[in-house]
C-alpha cells in the first residue's frame, strides 16, 4: 500500500499568522505549479495581506459578526454558542425563521439574528465572515427523491451564499467562507490512504462533494475560502453516536459486515474549533479534512463503545439489519480513511477513540 506523505513546518510571523513552508499540503484558488514557479511568493506581501485580513475580522474591540447557514444543525448549534460565548455576533440564515427562534429565543441567545432567507443579503451584508452549512443530512434512509435533494440542497444554499457574496462592494464584503464538505469526496475503500491532495472518488458522494466545492470556489478571488472536508461527527446530542448508542443498549451493537471498514471520526468540539479558528487565521485555506488525527476500523471503534456501554459488540450485524436503522448514508460515511492536515487546533479526542467513547456516554 501506497501511503502519500507530507512535510508542513509552521513559521510564526505573529502570535495569530501561519505561513506554512515545505511541501504545500492546501489548494491556493486554482495557482498551478508553473504559476507558483514564475511568480515566487512575495513573504512581505503576503504578511501585509494576512494582516489586513485579520485587522478586518477582529476591527475594534476584536469581535467578528459571522453569518451562518445550517446554524440549526447538529454543528451549527454547537458553533453557534461557541461564537456567542466569546461575545461574537452571529446572523442565523435559516430557510424556517420560526424553528430557527426557538432553537435560539432571544433572550437567551441576544447576539444572534434570525434572517429569514428572503433578507439573506442584509444578513451577509458588512458580516466579516460567512460559514455554510446548511444541506439535508446525508445519515439518513435513500430513496432517489432523497439523493436529489441530499445534492440540491447543497448547491441551492452554496451558489445563493456565493452569489450574494459576489455581488456586494469589497468594503462590505465578508473576507472568507468556511464551507462545510465531507470526507465522502474520497469514495470509500479499506485499503487506501486519502489526504487533502487525493483524487475523488466516483461515487455518489464523491459526486456531490464535488459539484458542493466546485460551487463554493466560484467565489470572487479576494475572499478566503476554506473547505472542511467533515469525517463522522460524535457528540451527546447528535450525530452517529446518538444512532448508535441506542443498537448498543439492545446488545445488537456489533460490526457492520468485517468491522475492518474505517471510521474516519471527529468530536463535535474538535469539528467547532477548527471551524472557529478558520474564521480569523489566514493560512487556514482551501481544503483541509476535519477528521481526528489517526482513524480506526469500524470494528474498533464498536469494541470501545461496547466497552463503554457494558454491552457485546462482537456479533456482527447484517448490513441491511444497521441500513434499517442508520439508512445507507451513514453506512457509506463509515467506509472512509482520510488522515487529517496538521493544523494547529488541538483535538480533544486526541488519537485515542475509547477516551472519546468514556467521554461522551458519561
Amino acid at each position: 500500500m501506497q501511503k502519500h506523505q507530507f512535510r508542513s513546518v509552521a513559521l510564526v510571523l505573529t502570535p495569530h499568522i501561519l505561513i506554512y513552508k515545505g511541501h504545500f499540503t492546501k489548494q491556493v484558488h486554482q495557482q498551478s505549479a508553473l504559476d507558483m514557479r514564475d511568480n515566487p511568493i512575495n513573504f512581505g506581501a503576503l504578511l501585509y495581506e494576512a494582516k489586513r485580513i485579520r485587522v478586518r475580522c477582529l476591527a475594534g474591540d476584536g469581535k467578528m459578526v459571522v453569518s451562518v447557514t445550517g446554524a440549526t444543525g447538529f454543528i451549527g448549534k454547537r458553533l453557534v454558542q461557541r461564537l456567542i460565548e466569546d461575545d461574537h455576533s452571529v446572523r442565523v440564515l435559516t430557510r424556517s425563521k420560526s424553528k430557527a427562534e426557538q432553537i435560539f429565543p432571544a433572550r437567551e441567545f441576544p447576539g444572534v439574528v434570525v434572517v429569514d432567507e428572503s433578507k439573506w443579503i442584509d444578513g451577509i451584508e458588512g458580516s466579516n465572515a460567512v460559514v455554510n452549512l446548511a444541506g439535508l443530512p446525508i445519515s439518513t434512509r435513500w430513496s432517489p427523491e432523497i439523493k436529489k435533494e441530499i445534492l440540491d440542497s447543497r448547491i441551492r444554499v452554496t451558489s445563493k451564499v456565493v452569489d450574494i457574496i459576489n455581488g456586494l462592494r469589497p468594503d462590505v464584503r465578508p473576507t472568507v467562507l468556511v464551507s462545510a464538505t465531507a470526507v465522502g469526496y474520497y469514495g470509500t475503500s479499506e485499503t487506501k490512504v486519502f489526504n487533502e491532495q487525493s483524487p475523488s472518488g466516483n461515487d455518489y458522494l464523491a459526486e456531490v462533494c464535488r459539484q458542493w466545492e466546485g460551487t463554493a470556489l466560484r467565489l470572487n478571488k479576494d475572499v478566503r475560502v476554506t473547505l472542511i472536508r467533515i469525517g463522522v461527527v460524535l457528540g451527546k446530542e447528535g450525530g452517529a453516536l446518538a444512532k448508535m448508542i441506542p443498537i448498543f443498549m439492545m446488545f445488537a451493537g456489533g460490526p457492520l459486515g468485517s468491522g475492518k471498514q474505517w471510521f474516519s471520526w471527529i468530536h463535535i468540539d474538535d469539528i467547532v474549533n477548527l471551524m472557529y479558528e478558520s474564521l480569523s487565521n489566514p493560512s487556514y485555506e482551501g481544503v483541509i479534512n476535519g477528521t481526528a488525527p489517526n482513524p480506526v476500523r469500524l470494528g474498533e471503534m464498536c469494541d470501545h463503545l461496547g466497552n463503554v456501554l457494558g454491552r457485546p459488540s462482537w456479533l456482527p450485524v447484517p448490513d441491511f439489519a444497521l441500513k434499517a436503522v442508520l439508512g445507507e448514508g451513514a453506512i457509506v460515511m463509515y467506509t472512509v480513511m482520510s488522515q487529517c492536515k496538521a493544523i494547529h487546533v488541538p483535538f480533544r479526542g486526541g488519537e485515542d477513540p475509547a477516551s472519546i467513547c468514556s467521554l461522551l456516554c458519561v
